[in-house]
């Protein structure tokens, strides 16, 4: 008997302390973070379009497009494929986008599409691209918003985020801020 009232009190304190307290505890935290924890938010004329840290599904051709989602971006089911080199389904995946990228982009060679284009993340979220993945691009949304192609070059040079301390990490470009600030270009 003696076990069991041990063991019972055991759990409540165990329910209280890892469903009261340590929730509180977390909540309180976040307060103390930039946006009060609610994820680094991008908004545009005062209306939220996005958030930096997740990747979102571009297909218009005036926008820089985003690394494919196994997922289809649902942050709630972030995964990869886990479909090997090998399987039938994701070479005909990769193919579809290899050529639905050609179709968009009719300058460009099959050989110079970077494959994070046409390749998945491990996420599925993936909010970056690379300066490469992005220059390659430039021509169809230039065409496709009457501008010159030096402006969004230009745009691409100053949205590239240098790696850590210049060492760690490659260069990358949030997909998100550089499409806003694509829009807000004249």
């Amino acid at each position: 008997m003696k076990t069991l009232f041990s063991a019972i009190r055991l759990t409540l304190v165990s329910m209280v302390l890892f469903a009261v307290v340590y929730p509180l505890l977390i909540t309180g935290i976040a307060q103390l973070a930039p946006n009060h924890g609610k994820g680094e938010i991008i908004q545009l004329n005062g209306k939220t379009v996005g958030y930096q840290k997740l990747g979102q599904s571009f297909t218009n051709d005036k926008y820089f497009w985003s690394r494919p989602s196994a997922v289809g971006y649902n942050a709630t089911g972030s995964a990869g494929s886990n479909k090997g080199p090998t399987n039938a389904d994701y070479l005909a995946t990769v193919q579809a986008r290899i050529d639905t990228f050609l179709v968009h982009n009719p300058k460009i060679e099959k050989s110079q599409i970077p494959s994070e284009l046409v390749t998945a993340s491990g996420s599925g979220l993936d909010p970056d691209i690379s300066p490469a993945s992005a220059r390659i691009q430039i021509k169809r949304i230039a065409d496709a918003r009457k501008i010159p192609e030096v402006k969004v070059m230009a745009l691409i040079n100053s949205y590239t985020q240098k790696p850590l301390l210049g060492i760690f990490g490659p260069e990358t470009i949030n997909v998100l801020e550089l499409n806003v600030a694509l829009d807000g270009l004249k």
